[in-house]
């Protein structure tokens, strides 16, 4: 299932002459792995960026300190910093952001194991405009990390679809 998303989203992206980056926490590089098992992915792939510490999320996607204190580096409000810091140090035109809880540990009352936020986004296009979501899985750490990465890969293929006739080059 993870592969056939990646390859829709490959063949738009492709067809659109479009690249895609993408900066992942809690899914540690499954984003970047699943797209790149994709033939000639490097035609419509420009890089990953795994941020799985908050210090790493400021240094590298410049996700401000003060987001990170007053929501939590699992929010959507992190989740749209790090989309956009993402599409800033790439040359990509789109851009999907995922950071979660995959547990076993490090839920909280508010937010649970399973509590994933994700943020998508076209170049040229302000943060406020970014599209974001958090969905709350259940099962085991591989199983919510799986779910996590199959939303993130459908959450581009809608924005793709949605933001058509596509002119971002």
């Amino acid at each position: 299932m993870l592969l056939a998303l990646a390859r829709q989203v490959g063949q738009i992206l492709k067809d659109n002459g479009l690249k895609l980056v993408s900066a992942e926490s809690c899914t540690g590089g499954w984003i970047g792995q699943i797209v790149t098992a994709v033939p000639g992915s490097s035609a419509w792939y420009d890089r990953g960026f795994i941020t799985y510490s908050n210090l790493s999320k400021q240094q590298v996607l410049l996700v401000q300190p003060q987001t990170l204190a007053r929501f939590g580096a699992v929010s959507e409000q992190t989740a749209r910093e790090m989309v956009q810091g993402a599409l800033a140090a790439s040359q990509a035109q789109i851009a999907v952001s995922v950071t979660g809880i995959a547990g076993p540990a490090g839920d909280s009352a508010e937010k649970p194991v399973g509590t994933v936020c994700f943020a998508w986004l076209l170049k040229n296009l302000s943060i406020s405009t970014a599209s974001s979501r958090t969905c709350y899985f259940n099962g085991d750490r591989a199983a919510v990390r799986r779910q996590s990465v199959a939303v993130a890969l459908q959450g581009i293929l809608e924005l793709l679809k949605n933001s058509a006739p596509v002119n971002l080059a």
